[in-house]
């Protein structure tokens, strides 16, 4: 057994699957991303977001925020932000620290483990691909591949097909935008926030348990017993 699996077997209440967010909180291809899109905005008249506001407002997938920014163009916008990172999107792929070791501990307890991201599933599925770890996954559920992007429920649905095991609190989400906490509150789902957290609805939609990279979540070690935290 791995370290990872060794930490997480030590968890007081093992889930019986974990479900994660793809972009800041298993992986970093942010520059991508924030690229691609002010590619489209520059191109139609638009200004180039800065990083912060790009933070905030990167969350939606691209068919629910593409019409409120372009109305009507916003066909031809997301042809240019595709285009734009498909050509670009592997170069700069980098796993965060601890993801991989979280995700191996996971699989190794036998635990079920799928993405609900809001980045477009072939582009999703590549970069699991180019990181040797698809096989972690039961399923990658993208933006269009289910009949409604998160937060809506659809998505989550689609993730935990394979197991058969329906959304509720033996389900992590894990994530670190208030959508992913939104998502897993509208499913009954424990949401796991990793990172500083993105955006302005923890307040409508706080984490359950909150840690600063998956390393941390994959660390927990404590003298007196180990516990996940409950601070918020």
């Amino acid at each position: 057994m791995s370290d990872a699996a060794a930490v997480i077997d030590r968890l007081p209440v093992l889930p019986r699957a974990v479900l994660y967010d793809w972009d800041n909180t298993l992986v970093d291809n942010w520059g991508t991303v924030r690229a691609a899109l002010n590619h489209a905005l520059v191109t139609f008249g638009h200004p180039a977001w800065s990083e912060d506001e790009a933070r905030e407002r990167i969350k939606q997938s691209l068919r629910d925020s593409f019409p409120r920014i372009f109305g009507e163009r916003w066909t031809d916008a997301r042809d240019l932000f595709y285009a734009y990172f498909e050509a670009h999107h592997l170069e700069h792929l980098r796993p965060l620290p601890g993801a991989e070791s979280l995700l191996r501990g996971f699989a190794e307890r036998g635990i079920y483990q799928a993405v609900v991201s809001n980045k477009t599933g072939r582009f999703l599925r590549a970069e699991a691909d180019a990181l040797g770890w698809t096989g972690y996954f039961g399923r990658l559920v993208g933006a269009h591949d289910a009949e409604f992007d998160k937060p809506h429920g659809a998505p989550v649905l689609m993730a935990l097909e394979p197991a058969n095991i329906p959304p509720g609190p033996d389900v992590w989400f894990v994530g670190d935008a208030d959508i992913d906490m939104e998502c897993a509150h509208g499913a009954g789902m424990v949401p796991v926030l990793i990172g500083a957290g993105e955006g302005s609805g923890f307040t409508r939609f706080p984490p359950a348990h909150r840690y600063d990279t998956c390393h941390a979540l994959c660390g927990l070690v404590g003298s007196g017993g180990d516990t996940i935290s409950d601070d918020q």
